[in-house]
């Protein structure tokens, strides 16, 4: 069974069955009844049209669950528009699945759901063991947002941003279980950048690249973490870099700036640079001015105070850090190296025990506290 085939049909299918009328929920429904009785047919009796067939199953589970509810209208006539067997026209709704998808009406986290099982093709099951949550819940979760969107007309125009905030939490989330959601949201990407013509898109594949190209080395094999100074640079995926790069300097060349690209362009400095000390800080200072002056971000303010520090020394570090609100997540972190670099050595220590304990996860939580352990050790020598 190509289970790749059956993920790339999955958007399109979809899209057929909503386009003519079905209810995107019931859509949905319908079309994973038809892929996992493809799963039971296809390996003895292969089709010679796999979109057909998924079409023509799907369309017929559909009529089923209708005709099953009382409720339903049109049922005569919806088995009058059933299509006949064969050939399906080539049309992709993909990327309309990706705006209805990520809805505004949508919290951020079902947006995310929703994506992974309609665009993404992933079973509920995936997608929870993923976020680890029961399946239930995230079945929950999926239903609510599919119903939330199923009186959204199909071809409503979409917001390119949100879509790409909800593809940009798919990659953050990295990985976690049998699904890796960075190299999920980096195929979903890849599909948008194939679709739609747009440099924001191709600055999002490109800084997904770039992130992922580091990713071998941001852990130890204990599962601890390791900073980007720090980290084999030998090991980096050099393909990824090199292609990164190329979408991103296509892209800027449009003069269409957007925060995905001065997001790709921070990550290729990095990705540039042979060895730690040979980063160039100053543009990458530039760099976050470009960032902050498109979001109006403190993070994007606290991640700055941190280059200013490498470009100009800890202490004009500590006075960009100064004008930032202490509530900040990971602005005792950064306070920390920062005050570590100028040389204080118990301020510092004082301040990795304090963003430990701030910490959203175990792994960074354990880093934080190996550093104040470690300078409280050097400071009783």
């Amino acid at each position: 069974m190509n289970e790749a085939l059956l993920r790339s049909l999955t958007p399109s299918v979809l899209g057929i069955l909503v386009r003519r009328g079905a209810d995107f929920a019931a859509a949905e429904d319908a079309v994973q009844d038809a892929l996992v009785e493809a799963v039971r047919v296809w390996p003895a009796d292969p089709p010679r049209d796999p979109k057909g067939w998924l079409v023509t199953v799907a369309w017929r589970k559909f009529l089923d669950a209708t005709r099953a509810d009382a409720a339903r209208h049109r049922r005569e006539d919806l088995v009058d528009e059933e299509p006949a067997p064969g050939a399906v026209p080539a049309v992709d709704d993909t990327l309309q699945l990706y705006f209805l998808c990520a809805h505004p009406s949508l919290t951020p986290s079902s947006a995310v759901a929703l994506t992974l099982r309609a665009v993404g093709g992933l079973t509920t099951r995936q997608i929870a063991r993923a976020y680890l949550v029961p399946e239930a819940t995230m079945a929950q979760r999926i239903s609510r947002a599919k119903r939330t969107v199923s009186g959204v007309r199909f071809d409503q125009p979409g917001d390119v941003a949100t879509v790409l905030r909800v593809l940009y939490l798919v990659f953050n989330e990295g990985y976690s279980g049998d699904v890796d959601l960075a190299a999920e949201a980096i195929r979903l990407t890849r599909q948008l950048a194939a679709a739609i013509d747009h440099p924001e898109v191709a600055g999002l594949l490109a800084l997904m690249l770039l992130h992922h190209a580091r990713r071998a080395t941001r852990t130890a094999p204990d599962g601890s973490l390791v900073p980007l100074a720090e980290q084999d640079r030998s090991r980096w995926d050099t393909e990824s870099i090199a292609e990164g790069v190329e979408i991103l300097q296509a892209a800027l060349a449009r003069d269409r700036l957007g925060e995905f690209q001065a997001q790709a362009a921070i990550a290729a400095l990095h990705a540039d640079a042979p060895t730690a000390e040979e980063t160039d800080w100053v543009q990458i200072v530039e760099w976050y001015d470009e960032l902050a002056r498109l979001t109006d971000s403190p993070v994007v303010r606290l991640n700055r105070a941190v280059a200013v520090g490498e470009a100009d020394g800890p202490r004009a570090g500590l006075a960009a850090l100064a004008a930032l609100d202490d509530s900040l997540p990971r602005h005792a972190a950064v306070a920390a190296y920062l005050h570590e670099r100028d040389g204080d050595l118990a301020t510092a220590a004082r301040l990795y025990a304090e963003a430990a304990h701030k910490a959203p996860n175990l792994a960074e939580r354990d880093h934080l506290t190996r550093q104040a352990a470690r300078l409280n050790a050097r400071r009783c020598r």
